[in-house]
């Protein structure tokens, strides 16, 4: 474990913004993260993971601290299904594909969401029907003022839409060093009739899919509608799809008959914020070296040497349009920093 001074952060963040961390470590265990947290000499910090949910506007004047704690384990298993402690640090599809070489079902529908394990329950990941929650068990976290483990289940990670206790009242306050996950050895329960995911199947001549199947299905539809953060910087969908009443909605929908929705609860529906964007005319449109992406409008995109700042104001200018034109507010899913 070594604090460098003056590093750049762009290979830590999808985005690929190239702004510099005046200090930085990387820390492979909860020992070196104890130690870091208790380092008197910087006592500004900043925790990063696999930098796939941030967009870094400036300079970080701090000590920023990598969390790179790996390892896969057993909990507990039965005839039935498998409880698996995944550390902080591991990549999430890369876990996905480890589940799925032992058939281990149940996050196959989230292939190829960026990032890593220890971020995922911050924002309750979920994709094509499914939600990090469905499969959580538990989480322990390293209580920042405290220095000391602490467990969260289910129950007390207040999980919702894109949203947990860890962006509420415990923002700031711990940060997760690992998650256990209840997922499925037989009888799996297969979601394929979410999004385009029966198509790509029957494109695929697959009858009978199974968990590998419909994760195969996933990359590709992601594939073709997502830019690789290696490629192009993105940190996935920008934007989180807005609730809105029914009553809003109805008076919305008398003047956007071709507007999707779906049903949240009895007074409540949810819309494609993709779909606003696009009807407001951003859909693939440039600004220079950044942009919204050509096949998803879900998605900013840094085409080359973009600053955080740019995205961050084209963000604002899409939020602004959208409240023009809809009188629809839509809340950026991303970090910004």
């Amino acid at each position: 474990m070594k604090i460098e001074n003056n590093i750049s952060l762009k290979a830590f963040n999808t985005f690929n913004i190239d702004v510099v961390a005046k200090h930085f470590v990387s820390v492979t265990t909860i020992e070196q993260l104890k130690t870091v947290l208790q380092l008197k000499n910087y006592p500004s910090k900043l925790i990063l993971g696999g930098g796939s949910n941030i967009l870094l506007t400036k300079d970080q004047d701090v000590l920023v601290i990598h969390v790179n704690i790996k390892g896969i384990s057993i909990v507990s298993e039965n005839e039935n299904s498998i409880i698996i402690k995944v550390n902080a640090g591991e990549n999430w599809h890369e876990f996905i594909l480890w589940c799925l070489d032992r058939d281990y079902g149940g996050i196959e529908n989230m292939s190829l969401i960026p990032g890593n394990v220890g971020t995922a329950p911050i924002q309750n990941i979920g994709a094509y029907g499914v939600e990090l929650k469905d499969v959580f068990v538990s989480c322990d976290v390293l209580d920042i003022k405290t220095n000391t483990i602490k467990t969260f289940n289910k129950e007390t990670c207040h999980f919702g839409y894109r949203n947990s206790v860890f962006k509420q009242e415990e923002k700031g306050k711990c940060i997760i060093t690992s998650v256990n996950f209840k997922l499925s050895k037989t009888n799996h329960k297969l979601l394929t009739n979410y999004g385009a995911i029966s198509t790509q199947l029957k494109a695929m001549k697959v009858n009978t899919p199974t968990i590998q199947d419909i994760s195969k299905a996933v990359i590709a539809i992601r594939e073709s509608k997502l830019p690789n953060p290696k490629e192009i910087g993105n940190s996935g969908s920008f934007f989180k799809n807005p609730i809105i009443s029914k009553i809003e909605f109805e008076k919305i929908f008398s003047n956007f008959k071709d507007m999707p929705h779906y049903p949240v609860s009895e007074h409540e529906v949810k819309i494609p914020a993709g779909w606003l964007i696009e009807k407001a005319g951003f859909k693939g449109k440039t600004f220079g070296n950044y942009g919204v992406h050509k096949n998803q409008a879900l998605v900013l995109v840094n085409y080359g040497n973009a600053k955080g700042s740019d995205i961050l104001n084209l963000s604002k200018l899409i939020q602004k349009t959208i409240k023009r034109l809809f009188n629809i507010s839509i809340e950026a899913e991303v970090n910004i920093l």
